[in-house]
Order: structure tokens, then sequence, then C-alpha cells
């Protein structure tokens, strides 16, 4: 029992000496009497997770520890570590409305090396009467501004505030390799020096001087020595600035530099007196100050010193609203663009606009020169739109001009149809952009039709290609057609094709993007033409005139993302003379799943009307085939699972028509009518010679007693006899007939005149795609050889319809003797 007492007595020294050997060697800290100093010790807020640390004093473990001018005290800790739990902080009060002020370098008291190794913030406090200007000069470094949540990377930061009656203002954070080399404040100033632990230092690094009074809030003046940028902001950002107050930065820029301001962020307040406003006070301007709202374009290209001055209102006191700023001061060598300018002439233009902004490029280098834009050389900005209606001249101030690009809009709309009905609209690139020294980037025009009313035909030249990854565009420039339906495009599209015509359904949008710097050499190319037609029910429909020499690719519209669910597309596709063409798809399913409707192919030749329907989730996809005449390809999707989306990617390859068995018997059928025909011919000479070595004329006997009634043979020739001349003799011999002996039938019966209708022409045209089934149709099978009549008819032929008649004769003198050859009538019975 007595070794278990031992034991415990010797575990509780051991938690005795190592709680000892935790503490921290003790510091002593004199705060001298009359310095008007507090220090306080107090744990970090919210207090660092894990075991406990307190400071020992007295031997009295405390957390906070507040020691006033005459204070002497020993302090430790009981952990290792007490920087992680504890800061430190030393305030100093000055009052110059009592007493001189003492102006001149702020020196650190106590020195750091008579602290604890804390975490340390040094506070001024300087009051001063609301006429007295105070003006903190810092050494270099210069400071630099930062926004909230920035963090300094030496871990030095200076919090610096002004007053404006009882209120505390918060001017901004600063840290060190910056612009800033004064800022000037009335009615007093609060500075915060925050100093990491580790770091042994002995200097504030500012001076504190007097001033007249400057009426206003603050001004910060920033310097450059070189190229830079600063990026500043207003008091108590991203808070609001205080009501009807005025601020100003003064920037010192060196001769030979040029600068340029850019709004990064801004909001505005709700004004009851006065507005919101920047000026600028610019060298050499005759207009000082210069005025600007903060939503305008800020001026660039500025040499010399300027003044940029943030001026706020009398806000609505139920709504104030915010008023905040921060913005960036670019300064660089003046550039080779900035003494050129370019002229922009959209006086013409309606519904144009055009867009100069930064495209997205990674830097390296620490600092990389602006490239703005300059109206009138003056009022710059990264970016800037130019409306339509006026003329505008433009210059540049960037290093680096293929950092910029354009981006271009203009509206094409049909308002009245009997103006633009089939009226073809060019879809070029204007001069004036292209004389730009800024690479184009995209080019939209948005086609507007009155819904259900018109649609629209797009006309290449020359053809296009279909971007598909079997054949990538290789070219400068493509097309991306896109439909109204959201998220409804066609693909791109690039010259070098076989695509004769694009027929969009409804509003669309036509956008050229280039690629390639090359897009000027091949602007001949660049040829597209866009007609309003009238309305059809397809989403679209492609005119493809494959190339002899290469595969035609071609896919459905919103590839990767699937086909837009209920919609339709049509391809007509041509197969010239002497050639058949190969259709092949490039899986053996669709893949689509339906979750309503049906999702249909349709593949109808157009000479024969010959129809194949596949049901696209039942049956698979069609194996090779060849056509030796155009035909449509039409497929209609369902509303199909997110999952399972339409994408269907086939091509067309064209090759010389192979002979057909059929052509080749019916050749030697006719070939063997002709020698028949040559041989007859030869005989009737033979003999018409015989006849004409007679002495006597020809003579016809007429035998009474033959029959002359022929039996009725199919006819042989369209025509009647009126209508050719086969019924006029020269000579009559033995190898001719007497028609009119073959007039009159047995029974002194007579023909009837015989008729002729002739019809136009009511095959397909290829001007319509085949009609889908109705999506809610349950047809799962092969349908061919279809001879219902398409779903849209062609255009009726002007010619109309009329009759060939021979008429009957009136009286024996005019009876019809004329009746083909071999053609008699059907026998009559004689009447009783």
């Amino acid at each position: 029992m007595a070794g278990f007492h031992d034991g415990v007595t010797i575990a509780w020294l051991g938690v005795l000496l190592l709680a000892v050997a935790h503490e921290t060697d003790a510091s002593e800290i004199v705060v001298p009497r009359g310095s008007g100093m507090t220090i306080v010790i107090k744990q970090k807020t919210p207090a660092v997770a894990g075991r406990p640390c307190y400071l020992i004093t007295s031997r009295r473990q405390m957390t906070v520890l507040l020691l006033k001018p005459g204070d002497k005290a020993s302090i430790s800790f009981t952990c290792v570590d007490p920087e992680r739990h504890f800061v430190l902080e030393i305030q100093k009060n000055i009052d110059c409305m009592s007493g001189p002020c003492p102006f001149g370098e702020v020196l650190l008291q106590p020195s750091t090396s008579e602290l604890p190794r804390l975490n340390r913030t040094f506070i001024w406090d300087v009051k001063a009467h609301k006429s007295i200007g105070l003006e903190l000069q810092f050494s270099i470094p210069r400071l630099r501004q930062i926004g909230p949540g920035e963090k300094c990377q030496d871990d030095v930061s200076y919090a610096i505030s002004g007053r404006i009656d009882a209120t505390e203002v918060r001017i901004g954070t600063f840290c060190s390799n910056g612009t800033v080399s004064r800022i000037k404040m009335q009615e007093g100033v609060k500075v915060a020096l925050h100093l990491p632990w580790f770091l042994s230092r002995n200097t504030s690094g500012f001076s504190i001087a007097n001033r007249s009074s400057i009426k206003r809030l603050c001004i910060i003046e920033s310097v450059f020595e070189g190229e830079g940028s600063a990026t500043l902001m207003s008091a108590n950002y991203p808070e609001a600035f205080p009501e009807d107050e005025l601020m100003t930065w003064q920037f010192v820029i060196p001769a030979p530099l040029r600068a340029s301001v850019s709004f990064l962020n801004f909001s505005v307040s709700n004004c009851e007196r006065k507005e919101e406003r920047v000026e600028y006070y610019i060298p050499g301007s005759t207009t000082n100050p210069e005025v600007f709202k903060l939503g305008d374009k800020q001026p660039g290209n500025m040499a010399g010193n300027f003044n940029l001055s943030l001026q706020g209102c009398d806000q609505d006191a139920q709504s104030p609203g915010i008023l905040r700023l921060q913005f960036q001061v670019l300064v660089q060598h003046p550039q080779n663009e900035s003494n050129k300018t370019y002229v922009i002439d959209l006086r013409q233009e309606r519904t144009m606009s055009l867009t100069i902004e930064p495209r997205h490029v990674k830097h390296g280098r620490k600092f990389v020169p602006g490239c703005f834009v300059c109206l009138e050389s003056r009022t710059c900005s990264t970016n800037i739109t130019l409306m339509a209606g006026s003329k505008h001249t433009i210059s540049f101030l960037c290093d680096d001009l293929t950092r910029l690009w354009v981006n271009a809009e203009k509206t094409i709309s049909c308002l009245d149809h009997r103006y633009c009905h089939k009226r073809p609209y060019s879809l070029r690139v204007p001069g004036h952009i292209l004389q730009l020294p800024v690479e184009l980037h995209d080019f939209s025009w948005k086609l507007v039709v009155p819904k259900d009313q018109f649609s629209l035909v797009l006309v290449p030249a020359p053809k296009l290609q279909q971007h598909t990854q079997e054949r990538p565009c290789n070219t400068s420039f493509s097309y991306l057609v896109g439909s109204g339906m959201a998220g409804h495009d066609f693909g791109y599209f690039c010259p070098g094709g076989s695509i004769e015509q694009i027929r969009v359904k409804e509003n669309s949008s036509v956008t050229l993007r280039t690629f390639t710097s090359g897009f000027l050499q091949d602007v001949a190319n660049q040829s597209l033409t866009v007609s309003f037609i009238p309305n059809f029910k397809e989403e679209g429909i492609f005119t493809v005139t494959p190339d002899r020499a290469s595969k035609v690719y071609l896919r459905t519209p919103n590839w990767d993302r699937g086909m837009p669910a209920l919609s339709s597309v049509s391809w007509n596709i041509s197969v010239p003379g002497e050639q058949e063409a190969y259709l092949a798809f490039h899986r053996e399913r669709s893949g689509v799943v339906c979750q309503s409707g049906r999702a249909f192919m349709i593949i109808q030749e157009q000479k024969s009307r010959a129809e194949e329907i596949f049901s696209l989730e039942e049956d698979g996809l069609p194996k090779s085939r060849r056509y030796r005449d155009s035909f449509w390809v039409n497929i209609s999707n369902c509303s199909p699972v997110s999952s399972k989306q339409l994408n269907l990617l086939f091509w067309v390859t064209l090759t010389p028509r192979s002979a057909d068995l059929s052509v080749v018997l019916i050749a030697v059928a006719g070939g063997g009518l002709v020698l028949l025909i040559v041989l007859l011919l030869v005989i009737c000479l033979v003999k018409k010679k015989k006849k004409k070595t007679s002495k006597g004329p020809a003579v016809g006997i007429y035998n009474g007693n033959i029959n002359t009634q022929m039996p009725r043979q199919p006819r042989k020739f369209p025509k009647g006899r009126a209508d050719n001349d086969s019924h006029v003799y020269a000579v009559i011999d033995d190898c001719m007939v007497y028609g009119h002996l073959l007039q009159e039938g047995s029974n002194g019966s007579s023909l009837r005149p015989e008729v002729d209708t002739y019809r136009p022409f009511q095959g397909p045209m290829g001007d319509c795609p085949p009609s889908p089934p109705p999506i809610g149709s349950q047809i799962s099978t092969r349908k061919l050889s279809s001879h219902e009549a398409p779903p849209c008819s062609p255009p009726e032929s002007e010619s109309e319809p009329y009759t060939f008649s021979h008429p009957h004769p009136r009286d024996g003198s005019h009876r019809d003797t004329e009746i083909p050859l071999l053609e008699t009538p059907q026998p009559v019975e004689a009447a009783e």
C-alpha cells in the first residue's frame, strides 16, 4: 500500500516539473509615466483549439493583462508557443489640441527587444483640430493598398483611419513595396502597425508632419518611378463611402510614361441632392476639372502628373445605398499605336454593335503592361463597345495588340414581308472592321423572322463542309449556325465542302468565328447570303451535292449534347448522272431511348418515291447501301431520356454507276428492232426501184372482195395520224396500204374520234423532304415503295392540261380517213 502512495507522489512531482519546464522565461515590461501609453496582452480571437495557455504574473494565471503608464510587470506563459495564443497591443494617444504635436519620425516604444515574442500591434491615435491637416510620410519602400481578405507577404501591414467628428473612417490597409508615399488627413489620424512575433524592428517606417487644411477627408499620393500599376480603393471599402465627402488621389508620373485609369468595381448611392462623380485634373487640359460619372469610360494615355477625386452626395435617409470605388492606374511607356487613329463609321447601321475587349491570355511576367482602347485618344478602357448610328475615332495604348480582339453583332429582321421576301442579304464583315490592327474573333448575325410566316435559307459560295472529328475544318474561319431554339445549333461549317443550302425554320444566328490570323487572306472566300422564304415544318433542311473525290460527313444538330427533342431535320442529297451514292452510318444502332413519342428515320428516293421507315429506338440503323438517284434522309427525334440522346453521324460516297442487266437487255432488244427496220426499208427501196424501171405509171389496184378490216393492235405512236406526216405519200405502190379503205367497217360503222389528255408531271421534284410519321405513331417496321403523294406538292406547272381530239365527220366529203397504220376499230356486231 505504501508503495502505491509513493508511486502517486512521484507522478504528481513529474507533472509539476513538466509544468514548470513548459513555462517560458519571464519578461519584464515597464510603462513610463506620462507617456500616454497603454499595453494590453490578451488571447487571440477566436481562441486556438487544443490545450489552453495562460499568462502568469504575480503567480496568477490570467488571460488578459492591462498595463497603464507607471505600471511594471514580470510575465511568463504556461506554454512554449505563446505567439499562437496571445497578441500584444501598444497604444499611444497623442493630443494635438491641448499641446504641441510631436512631429517628425515616429519611434517604436517600448523597443521590440523589451517585449515578449508575441504578434505586436503599435497604435498611434492622434487627435487634432478640424482646421489642422496632418500628413503621414512613408519611407521607401512605399505602401501598396490591399483589399478585404488579402494579406501582406511579410505579415507587416499598416491600417490607417481618419476621423469625421466622432466617427472613425477607415482609409485602408497597406503593405510594403507599393507606390503610396504620403497620406494627408484632417481632424486627426490613427495608424496601426502590425508586426509578426519573429520580426525584430525598431522603426515605424513613417513620420508625421503639420500641414494646412485640406478641406476634404484625405489625399493619397501615389508615386511611380517606372512602369507599374496601383490598385486603390475609396474610404471604408467595400462598405459605404461617407456621405457628401471628398477624397483625392494624386499621381506622380515620370515624363516619358503614360497613365490610364480603369474602374474595377464600383457602386453608387441614392442621391437627394448633388451628384456622385469623379473629377480629373489633367496637365494640358483646357476643361479642368474633367468630370465623369462612375459608369463612364475613364481617361487614359495621360502624360504627366494628374489628380483624381471622388465626390459623394446627400443621400436618401430611407434608402441611402452604397457609394464605393476600386480602380487601377496603369503606367507604361507609350506604344507605337498610341499616335495612330482608326475610324469606324456606323452611321449607316441601325442594329450593329462592335466590342473590342481583352482575350484570355496567361502572362508569366510580374508586371504586364495594359491594353487600352481609347476614344478620341483620351477616354480609355480595357474594353469598349461602339454602337450603331455614330462615327467613332479610336486608338490603342497597348504593347501587344494580339491581347485584344473584336466581337461584333448585327441584327437582320423581316418587318415587312412584301419588302424582304426572297431578297438576299449578304453576310459579310464590313471593311472598316477588317482594317483594324486587332484580330476579329466573332461576327454574329441575328436573323429574325415573323413566326410561322417565313423561314430562312443560307446560300454559301463556295459550298460548305460540316466540321466533324472524322473531317475537321482546317480553314482560318468557320460559321456556327444556330436555331432560335434554346441551345440548338446545327454545327460548325467551313468552305470547301458539298453543302449548297441550309434552310432554317425560325429565328437563327450565324456566327463567323476566326481561328488564325490568315483570315485576312481568306476573306475573299467569306461569302454567305440569307433570304426569307415561305415557312416550312422541319427545323432544318440541308441541300447536299456530294463531291466525287471524297466522303461527305454529316451529323445531327447539337452534336455531343443530343438532337433537340421533338425536332426534325432533313438532308436532300443529289446524285449526279453516271454516279451512284453509297450511304453508311457510323454505328449499328442510334442508342436513343425515348421518354415520350417515337424517333424515326425516313429514307426516300425522289424518283421512284420508294420510302423506308426505321424506328431509331427499336430497329438498327440501315446497312451500307447504294442509290442511283437523288434521295432524302429525314431524322425525327422523340423526347429522349437525358442520358440516351440522339446523335447520328453518316456519310455519303459517290462512285461511277455500274451497268444494270435490265438496261443491257433493253439495249439488245432495241438494237434488234432497229436492225429489223433497216432490213424492211431496204426491201421497200428495192421494190420501189423496180417500179421506177417500168414504163407505165404506178397503179394501185383495189379489190372489193378482200376484207379490209385489220385486227386492232396497240398504238405505237403517241400522236394521231392528224398530228404527223405519216399519211402523206409521194408515191403509192404495193408497199403502201390505202388507209381510206380501212375507214368503213363491214356493216358501215365508223370510228369514234380519238381523245388524248396531257397532264403535268406529278412525281417528286426534290423540293420537299419526306413527311415524318406522327410522333405518337406505333410503326416499327419498314415500309417499301409507297406511292402516296408527297407531303408537300411541287409547284404547279405553268402549262394547263389540254386535249387532242379528232372530230366526227359532218358529211361524206369530210370524213376522216387519216387512221393510223395497223390501227383499226374493234369489230361492231351487226344490228338486228
